[in-house]
C-alpha cells in the first residue's frame, strides 16, 4: 500500500468511528429524554383510552327480566334545544341557498352549476316536469347523483318545485 492509500484509509476510519460515536451518544440522549417523559405519556395514554371507551359505548342498554338492572340509568327523552334544528326555508330562494347551493353552487357530483345555461341545456330539454321529478325523487344518472329533495326530505314538494323554478330563473338571467 502506498502512503496516500494508508492516509486515506486512516482518515476514512476516523470519520466512520466519529459517526458511530455520535450515533451512540444520540441514542443514549434519546433514552434519557424518553425516560423522563414516558411516565406522563402513559398517564395521558390511559386518559385517552378512557375517552375512546366512552365514545364507543353502545347508545343504549336494555333491561333484562330476571337480571340486576340497577346499574342502568333511566334517561328521559328531552326535546332538542331551540335553534338546534335546521331552519325551515319559506321560499324557493331560501331552499336554494340552504340546500341546493351545496352542490349546484359549485357543480359538485355532476350537478349543473346554478346560472350556467350550457350546463342546464340538456336538463331543460327534458322539460320542467322531469326537472321537478328529479328534484323530488332524486336521480342517479351517469356521474350525476342527487338525493330526493336534495337530502331535505322534510321540505314540502311545493318548496322544492319553487327552488327548481328559482334555479331556472338564474339560468335565464
Amino acid at each position: 500500500m502506498s502512503k496516500q492509500d494508508t492516509h486515506f484509509f486512516n482518515t476514512f476510519s476516523l470519520v466512520i468511528g466519529l459517526l458511530i460515536v455520535i450515533a451512540i451518544c444520540l441514542f443514549a440522549l434519546a433514552r434519557v429524554v424518553a425516560g423522563e417523559t414516558q411516565g406522563e405519556q402513559i398517564k395521558a395514554e390511559a386518559a385517552y383510552q378512557q375517552s375512546v371507551m366512552q365514545r364507543i359505548q353502545p347508545l343504549s342498554r336494555e333491561a333484562i327480566a330476571g337480571k340486576d338492572n340497577s346499574a342502568l340509568a333511566i334517561v328521559e327523552n328531552k326535546p332538542a334545544a331551540a335553534g338546534s334544528a335546521l331552519p325551515v326555508p319559506k321560499t324557493g330562494t331560501e331552499v336554494f341557498e340552504q340546500v341546493c347551493s351545496a352542490c349546484h353552487g359549485a357543480g359538485i357530483a355532476g350537478a349543473p352549476k346554478a346560472g350556467d345555461a350550457a350546463a342546464w341545456a340538456p336538463h331543460l330539454a327534458k322539460g320542467k316536469a322531469a326537472l321537478y321529478q328529479h328534484a323530488l325523487q332524486g336521480i342517479t344518472e351517469g356521474s350525476a347523483v342527487m338525493p330526493p329533495k336534495g337530502g331535505r326530505t322534510d321540505l314540502s314538494d311545493d318548496l322544492i318545485k319553487a327552488a327548481v323554478d328559482h334555479m331556472l330563473e338564474m339560468v335565464k338571467h
